[in-house]
């Protein structure tokens, strides 16, 4: 096998064919529960050590609307574009969140809040993550890409090897840190917020597996320290109205919302500073890693993408857009959404019993081949077609960032970092990996499996 191919086809599901447990013989209009994986398939499953993901594929072979038993109650695995669309976008008051996994790092910040806590601080936060609130970090976007370029640009002069994955990580965390505080990312900042990586990877896959908050929060309480460290020397210094060299950033608009929303307490303020944080740069650094990934085994593709049209030209931009949106569609920027189903519900002709737990899961969406052609293939083109049957305009079918009132807030200020990141690095350099990631780690995000080292070379003509 290729060193490429584990990471193409991710991991190597179970070569048993699924079975299911049928479901109990309905009564004369009822309605059936969804087919359920057998327990024998959830014990070869434990015995393997294998990935959740592993079991959720064998399930997935069920139907777009299955259930495995991870625990003393089936879980719903939600796959089906219409159900997807069901659970998400048209009943999210019925599909709800709870206890998100990731609280201990986030609080009561807009990605874990819920009811009308969320609804008010989404509320707040939508004007910055529109076209016309991203324009005004697009300066400070092109900052961090010219930094990145910088880096590149010095490690061809010297000869220096540098890790992609790292440089993409410095690049995310740049971008974002600017537009919070208006300040250029520093080491030191750099250095202590690798804590939130930290917590990140400790955090539980699916909340079914998750330990006590208490224990959780136990094992990462220095790295809490010293996020919550940086996080007070940036709120006290906006408090103090320090804007940074490139003026007031998003943090500016947290601390002036407690004038007239008394919940925007430090400790509020300190909680969707980090959700900010985590959610704003470790997705988009995870994919961008992925795309230098995938761009060394097909070096068609950025050939293909800059012969588009010149720099700066809309068709240029469109097709760098392809190359990280196909990215998203293998490695999506969240590959499982945990829901709870709060009431009695019928979906995709099954029932639905409240108290139930719902895993919606882009990443077996993505890769399903009824809906996406050769769907392990890596294939931008897929995204430039002006065809509306294509998979990427169905509902429900494409779905990176979510759908509905809970998608990703920072789901364009993502798509264009990474646009402007790669106008800069695409036509310059060629990135030629020592080592490559032999597989991916199912987290919170889908990340690749170890470090990315590599000697860069100049392409100036972009060749």
């Amino acid at each position: 096998m290729s060193r490429y191919a584990v990471i193409e086809q991710e991991s190597t599901l179970a070569t048993a064919a699924p079975q299911g447990v049928p479901s109990p013989s309905p009564r004369p209009g009822s309605v059936p529960l969804p087919p359920e994986l057998d327990a024998a398939a959830v014990e070869r499953w434990r015995a393997s050590s294998g990935a959740v993901v592993d079991l959720l594929a064998q399930a997935r072979e069920l139907g777009g609307v299955s259930a495995v038993r991870l625990g003393p109650r089936p879980t719903v695995l939600v796959t089906d574009p219409q159900a997807v669309q069901h659970v998400l976008a048209l009943h999210p008051d019925r599909y709800v969140k709870r206890s998100h996994r990731a609280r201990v790092l986030v609080g009561d910040g807009v990605l874990s809040a819920v009811g009308e806590p969320w609804k008010r601080q989404r509320r707040l936060l939508q004007a910055q993550f529109t076209g016309a609130g991203i324009r005004r970090y697009e300066q400070r976007i092109a900052g961090a890409a010219r930094r990145a370029a910088d880096h590149w640009a010095q490690c061809v002069r010297t000869g220096t090897p540098t890790d992609v994955g790292e440089d993409m990580r410095f690049f995310a965390l740049d971008t974002v840190w600017r537009s919070l505080t208006g300040h250029p990312l520093d080491e030191i900042t750099n250095r202590e917020l690798a804590a939130v990586e930290a917590v990140g990877a400790a955090l539980p896959t699916t909340p079914s597996g998750s330990a006590g908050a208490a224990e959780l929060r136990a094992a990462v309480v220095t790295d809490l320290a010293r996020i919550d460290a940086v996080a007070e020397h940036a709120i006290a210094a906006a408090r103090r109205g320090e804007a940074g060299p490139e003026g007031p950033g998003l943090l500016r608009v947290l601390v002036d919302a407690g004038a007239t929303h008394p919940e925007y307490t430090d400790q509020l303020i300190r909680d969707e500073l980090v959700t900010l944080l985590a959610a704003g740069y470790e997705t988009t650094a995870k994919t961008l890693s992925w795309l230098y990934l995938l761009l060394d085994r097909h070096p068609e593709a950025r050939r293909w993408a800059l012969s588009t049209g010149p720099a700066g030209s809309p068709e240029r931009e469109s097709a760098i857009r392809a190359l990280a949106s196909e990215t998203l569609r293998l490695y999506p920027a969240v590959w499982l959404m945990p829901r709870h189903a709060t009431e009695d519900d019928t979906l995709a002709g099954y029932r639905i019993a409240a108290g139930t737990d719902i895993f919606v899961c882009p990443y077996l969406t993505h890769r399903d081949p009824a809906l996406w052609p050769e769907p392990e293939r890596f294939d931008p083109e897929r995204f430039t077609a002006a065809d509306e049957s294509r998979p990427s305009s169905r509902h429900g079918a494409y779905y990176p960032f979510g759908i509905g009132a809970r998608a990703c807030l920072g789901a364009q200020f993502a798509m264009r970092e990474m646009t402007v990141l790669l106008e800069h690095l695409l036509p310059a350099f060629t990135p030629s990996f020592h080592t490559t990631p032999t597989s991916a780690v199912f987290g919170l995000t889908v990340r690749p499996d170890g470090p990315a080292p590599a000697t860069i070379t100049s392409t100036p003509d972009g060749s």
